[in-house]
This record gives C-alpha cells, structure tokens and sequence, in this order.
C-alpha cells in the first residue's frame, strides 16, 4: 500500500431525482467525480506509471484476475468482438480458444451464486497481451476498439470499462411509506474488492501517482458516466459537479491534493 492514502477519508455527496425518471434519485460522491484520477497504465513505473496490483506483474496492470460478466448480453458482445481478433492483435489466439470459464460471485446476501468471466492464462487475463508482444501490453479488446474507431466500453466486459467508478442500486423505505429508487455513483476503491483488495501491492484510486489527469473524473468519464446513468441524469450531474467545482470542495480527494504536477492524459488498457 506504498504511496497511498489511508482509506475512510471525507467526502462530499450531491443527490437529485433522474430528470427522466422521477421515481429514480441519483446519489454521487463529488469528492470522487471532481478528483483528478487518470489511468497511468501505459507509462513505465519508473516514470510514474501502473505499479500494477501485484508489484511482479506490473506491466499486466488490473488484468490479473479476469473480468465477471454482467449478464448474457455482457458475454454476447465480448464474443462477437472475438472474432474480429487475429494472432496479430491477439497474443492468445492460436493457445487459448476457451475465454469463458465458470466460476462464483457473491451476491447481495452474501451467498455464492454461479458466475461467468473470462479465463485467466499465465496469470492474466486471456485478453491481455503481454509486454513485448507487437501491439504493445494491453487488452486485446480494447487495442481492437482503437483500431476500429469506437469506444473501448463497445467492445469490453462491462467490469473492465466501469472500473474505477462503481455502481449500485438500492431501494430505500422513507418514513412516510413511499420507497425510493437510488442509484449510487462513487469510487471503486480497495474495499469494494471485497477481502482481495487487501492483497493488492497497490491501487490506483488511492494514489496520488495516479491523480494527475488534465480533468475531473466526471468529463473524462463523460461517455461511461452517460452509458450508467441516462443522458439527462448525467447532464444534471455534469452542471452540478461544475457549480461545485467553482465553488471549491470541502472534502477533496487527498489523493488529488497530494498528487504531483498535472500531466498530459495516458491511454487507458
């Protein structure tokens, strides 16, 4: 946990009801959204890049344990993008044609229920080329999406182009009987790994090595925030996270605070 900042600090929240769904209130950490968190994979530790969560692999970033699908639609997507791969853009293509395995995922009760997610070869993800390989360390499917001029959330499991923002649902009863939809929008921090995120070597949204982007995470999210929310729902988010950002926060990210000098935006795995 190197170069990190304790867990349980401040933060700020902002609520409001979905402009294209009354019944829906969006709950957001702006301490979060208006932080300067940036995906630093691509640069080499030495030169303030991804330490990676497992100090040996760094160059494999997140990609260690394989990405859970959502749903059947999650794992439609994925293999049609497949079959745009080659062994040219696919370090794994010709050893490993299997890319979903089954395995277990907790649900909100706590109990263990079936789950799909890609397998894991070699200690990574079976999507992630490895450092030296032709088109450079990174996921497969996201080097696709670059090529093809879309955006990588198109073609990736969901898992992989959500992190680090986390989404949850939650009904709420209020005191005059009425139950309230919210949607909760904050960081996906080492806790919300579950029991694993204390093995971690490092994680990015607690460091200040990786709040160093040109932007808040709410505009450089803006396609990812809209996709999770609704284009209304965001629009409303984006004005209130301006309003606050002239405004100055009252509980910023200390990962930001202690961040070093802005650079430029690297590209994200």
């Amino acid at each position: 946990m190197t170069d990190e900042v304790p867990a349980g600090f401040d933060r700020e929240w902002v609520e409001f009801f979905d402009p294209a769904d009354s019944d829906t209130m969006v709950r957001a950490d702006l301490t979060w959204l208006l932080s300067r968190w940036g995906c630093i994979f691509g640069r080499h530790p030495e030169q303030g890049g991804c330490p990676g969560i497992d100090a040996k692999q760094s160059a494999d970033g997140c990609c260690l344990h394989g990405a859970f699908y959502t749903d059947a639609a999650d794992v439609r997507r994925t293999k049609e993008v497949v079959k745009k791969l080659t062994p040219e853009t696919w370090q794994l293509h010709r050893k490993w044609r299997h890319t979903i395995v089954e395995d277990t995922l907790e649900n909100d009760e706590g109990e263990d229920e079936p789950a799909l997610k890609t397998a894991v070869v070699d200690g990574a993800c079976v999507f992630h080329n490895r450092e030296g390989f032709a088109t450079g360390a990174g996921c497969a499917l996201h080097q696709q999406a670059m090529r093809d001029g879309v955006h990588p959330m198109e073609y990736k499991p969901e898992v992989c182009w959500q992190l680090p923002v986390k989404r949850d649902f939650k009904t709420e009863h209020r005191a005059d009987g009425t139950d309230v939809s919210v949607t909760l929008i904050t960081e996906f921090d080492r806790a919300s790994w579950g029991p694993g995120g204390h093995d971690f070597d490092w994680w990015c949204t607690s460091s200040p090595l990786a709040h160093t982007a040109s932007e808040p995470v709410y505009l450089s999210y803006a396609v990812e925030l809209t996709e999770l929310l609704g284009a209304a729902a965001y629009e409303r988010l984006a004005d209130l996270c301006a309003d606050r950002e002239k405004k100055g926060l009252v509980a910023p990210h200390p990962a930001s605070v202690r961040s070093p000098n802005l650079l430029p935006m690297p590209r994200r795995i």
